[in-house]
């Protein structure tokens, strides 16, 4: 123990004797370390900021759009154009046994909204009760529609929240009236933020029941079949569901409009479990690359700690001499400078570590913006950190101080 700490006292001698060229030696690792905790900890933050905008539209939901079948797969000539209909949402309801809920939407963007306080033009969804099953709804403050609103085509609405602020001001909206396109409905519920504000789609729409929609604001388009829909919302029972999810709506509708499954050209589908994967391959991939860029920093910075420790080992040569002659083994030799370069190295990467922790804490108390979250400690990251600085400590100490150790005493003592 008395050997360690004197071993330690000697360290700091050494490094303060040689302030600035410790420094910046020190300064390598620490920024190494620093740098490949931030920048993994930057690549998690758009990870994670991009699972919750899509968290915010639904949890593991699939839209499948109108789309075209071509005449041969692969060719664009030639193609045929199908609609989605309510026949089959109802085929897709009670075919497609892994399915949770499923609902079809129209969706107009061309519809007018008018309070006696303000006028809005913002997207009016007719939807069945069972869609906020499906999407990410939070209700503020009344209620969601019922069954009862659909089945008696009730002119009853539900208002996002940032066009509530849009129509009613300062004001409350729960019981009052809008005017869509000049016919009358009472606002019944109001739904809370989803994501922020401004930045989500959700919060600038009204939502009105579907039978509601079909009577007063149909799809428009030419050619459109009399029970057409905007689109098909559905989601899984459960996400390891999802491929044979998505594989059975497939069937459904390439059977019911004359078409073979496997033809992917022919379907419009998104769904938030793809995306997700997708997106999650792309920052594995940016980990990756920022990993390898902040190790390289680290690497050159063992680098500068086995070249500071082979200088250290030039300058001492004669009290290593001095050392070895008064009865010093090699192997306290060797373990003094072993030590010291194995601390020099977790020292500079502890401050690395520390640092780039603080800086995160600050960041995290920073508003972020939409789709990212502000960078965070990420323990893979760390623990990588630690195992590169344990090698390069180890390499940092060992080749220096074995040199040392088998120096000649009486060669050294000569040493000039």
């Amino acid at each position: 123990m008395r050997t360690l700490i004197d071993i330690f006292v000697q360290t700091l001698r050494t490094l303060w004797a040689h302030k600035l060229r410790s420094f910046l030696t020190m300064f390598g690792i620490a920024w190494g370390v620093g740098s490949l905790l931030l920048l993994v900890g930057l690549g998690e933050g758009f990870r994670s900021g991009n699972r919750k905008e899509l968290d915010n539209i639904g949890k593991d939901i699939g839209f499948i759009f109108p789309g075209r079948v071509p005449a041969q797969e692969g060719n664009t000539t030639g193609v045929r154009q199908y609609f989605m209909t309510y026949g089959d949402y109802e085929a897709i309801r009670d075919e497609v046994k892994t399915i949770r809920a499923t609902a079809p939407v129209i969706n107009r963007g061309d519809i007018k909204a008018t309070t006696e306080y303000a006028s809005a033009n913002g997207q009016c969804f007719g939807v069945l009760p069972v869609y906020n099953v499906i999407r990410n709804l939070p209700m503020g403050t009344g209620r969601w529609f019922n069954e009862d609103d659909n089945a008696q085509k009730r002119n009853v609405m539900v208002v996002g929240y940032e066009m509530r602020k849009l129509m009613f001001p300062g004001r409350p909206a729960l019981g009052e009236t809008v005017l869509l396109n000049g016919i009358r409905f009472l606002v019944v519920g109001v739904l809370d933020t989803t994501g922020r504000d401004e930045g989500n789609e959700t919060n600038r729409r009204v939502f009105i029941p579907y039978q509601t929609m079909r009577q007063y604001f149909p799809p428009r388009g030419n050619n459109l079949p009399e029970d057409a829909v905007s689109f098909i919302n559905f989601t899984p029972k459960t996400r390891e569901m999802h491929d044979q999810t998505v594989a059975d709506v497939k069937k459904v509708i390439a059977r019911r409009h004359g078409f073979d499954w496997h033809t992917d050209d022919a379907f419009e589908i998104w769904d938030s479990v793809k995306s997700n994967e997708m997106v999650g391959k792309i920052f594995d991939a940016m980990n990756l690359f920022l990993g390898s860029v902040g190790l390289v920093t680290l690497a050159l910075g063992a680098i500068g700690i086995i070249n500071i420790m082979l200088v250290n080992v030039s300058e001492r040569t004669k009290e290593i001499g001095l050392r070895k002659a008064l009865g010093a083994t090699n192997r306290n030799i060797m373990m003094q400078f072993f030590i010291e370069g194995a601390l020099l190295t977790l020292l500079s990467g502890g401050i690395g570590i520390a640092v780039s922790g603080g800086f995160m804490t600050l960041l995290g108390m920073l508003p972020s913006p939409p789709g990212f979250d502000t960078p965070k400690l990420v323990p893979w990251s760390a623990a990588l950190a630690m195992g590169a600085l344990s090698i390069a400590g180890i390499v940092a100490g060992l080749y220096p101080a074995r040199k040392a150790a088998i120096l000649e005493p009486v060669e050294a003592l000569r040493k000039e």
